[in-house]
């Protein structure tokens, strides 16, 4: 019960961008004549918060198969070097590793990596925990905002940049509990670079290689940094 108290407190921030952010979508999908049973699916199988908004577009535009998956690699990238950050982190986590990987997204990512449980408390269930929970707040948003739409007129004008603001909230609670800010600064500014050279609709993962190849470069640095603060 103690370890269900502390998932439950610790992923309440989460409870509240998800619920708004899974409503957002439920009535977009749901003004593009896709309704509850689409929403359900969509939140418990893919997952995937941004990839589902651009989904919708896919959906009703009649996207390729190859097209949707080129979108996908794109858009999720990201989790490519999530996973290879988490593979020390979730080593050992037995049975529950398939569904700890499946439901890493960005916030949940944030939960798991900012802060050790406390040493009376299973690591992996608290992982685990986590990780349902958060995907349980979305599925229910994304329930709750077709319903919504389903029932109500509603103009859905603006509601896919929910997603951004999410974003925008992770980054600033990121950089206000850390006062080491070097890697937020390196990822800021390696986006913007990748944004002024490749353009907004193909950033992404040149952003994410760059990120990733300066961190590593980084990394001894900011370990002596570390030890020296700790020492």
């Amino acid at each position: 019960m103690k370890t269900v108290k502390y998932a439950l407190l610790q992923t309440l921030p989460v409870m509240a961008g998800y619920l708004v952010l899974g409503l957002g979508f439920g009535v977009l999908l749901q003004s593009k004549g896709y309704g509850v049973g689409w929403a359900f699916a969509m939140g418990a199988l893919i997952y995937a918060g941004s990839m589902q908004y651009v989904a919708i577009d896919l959906l009703a535009g009649g996207a390729s198969l190859i097209s949707a998956a080129l979108m996908t690699l794109m858009v999720n990238a990201r989790h490519l070097f999530y996973g290879v950050s988490m593979l020390e982190r979730y080593r050992g986590m037995g049975p529950v590793k398939p569904y700890l990987i499946f439901a890493l997204t960005d916030e949940t990512y944030s939960l798991v990596c900012s802060k050790d449980p406390p040493a009376d408390l299973d690591r992996r269930w608290v992982f685990f925990l986590i990780s349902l929970l958060d995907h349980i707040y979305w599925v229910t948003g994304s329930v709750l905002g077709a319903l919504v739409g389903q029932a109500l007129p509603f103009d859905a004008t603006g509601i896919d940049f929910s997603m951004t603001s999410l974003f925008l909230v992770v980054f600033t609670e990121q950089w206000r509990g850390s006062q080491d800010h070097t890697a937020a600064l390196v990822g800021l500014g390696a986006s913007l670079v990748c944004l002024a050279v490749f353009g907004p609709s193909d950033f992404l993962i040149p952003a994410m290689v760059l990120m990733t190849l300066l961190l590593i470069l980084l990394r001894p640095w900011l370990e002596r940094r570390k030890e020296a603060a700790h020492g």
